[in-house]
C-alpha cells in the first residue's frame, strides 16, 4: 500500500503516511493512489492540481470554496508547513473545531480534507512547495475565507505576525460566515 492511514480527525480529516523508498540516489514516493484512498471511503475524482511556493512566515488561508465545495489532498514536496483545518460544516458535531499539524518533505505525510473545511497553512521554511489535488475546479465567485486569527477558533499558530494577502487579512470570522446564505452549501 502506497498510502497508510495513520490518523483521523474531526469526522472527515484523514492523515496518511506515503511509503518512501530511499537509497543512495535519492527517494521515490507514490503520493497518490486511487485504490488506497478507496479503501478509506475517499471516492472523489480529482479535477484540478494546485502548486504553491512560499517563503517562511507566509500564512495562506483559511480558504474554502462553497460553490462547488472542494475536497483537497495536500502534501509538501519541499520545505515545511504548519497546516490547520477548521470544520465549517453547519450541521457538524465538530463545527468550529480545528486540527493542526506539520506536513513536510521530511515526514511524507498526505492529508485528505473533505469539503466543508477551511484550509490554512503557515510556511515554516523558505522555498516551501505545497501541492494539492482538488475535487472541483476553482470558482472565484464561490470561494471565501475565515480570518486566520479568529478568536472563536483560536488556532495556536507558530507565529504572531504572519505575512498575509489583503484578502486573507480581511476575511470573515466564523460567526460572520455562518450568518451568510452561502453557508448552507456544507
Amino acid at each position: 500500500m502506497a498510502l497508510e492511514l495513520i490518523e483521523e480527525h474531526l469526522n472527515g480529516l484523514k492523515l496518511f503516511k506515503a511509503q518512501k523508498f530511499e537509497d543512495e540516489r535519492g527517494y521515490f514516493i507514490e503520493a497518490y493512489k486511487s485504490s488506497d484512498l478507496l479503501k478509506h471511503n475517499i471516492k472523489e475524482n480529482f479535477l484540478q492540481d494546485n502548486h504553491s511556493k512560499s517563503k517562511r512566515g507566509v500564512l495562506r488561508g483559511m480558504h474554502f470554496q462553497w460553490d462547488k465545495p472542494q475536497g483537497k489532498l495536500i502534501r509538501v514536496i519541499s520545505g515545511k508547513i504548519q497546516i490547520a483545518e477548521t470544520d465549517i460544516r453547519k450541521h457538524s458535531a465538530t463545527l468550529g473545531q480545528f486540527w493542526t499539524g506539520v506536513l513536510s518533505e521530511y515526514n511524507s505525510l498526505v492529508l485528505w480534507v473533505p469539503p466543508g473545511f477551511a484550509n490554512a497553512f503557515l510556511v515554516l521554511e523558505d522555498n516551501t512547495h505545497v501541492v494539492y489535488k482538488c475535487t472541483e475546479e476553482f470558482n472565484p465567485k464561490g470561494e471565501s475565507g475565515i480570518r486566520w486569527n479568529d478568536p472563536q477558533i483560536n488556532i495556536p499558530w507558530q507565529i504572531t505576525n504572519p505575512e498575509l494577502s489583503q484578502k486573507d487579512a480581511n476575511a470573515l470570522t466564523l460567526d460572520q460566515w455562518l450568518k451568510r446564505e452561502e453557508s448552507h452549501y456544507f
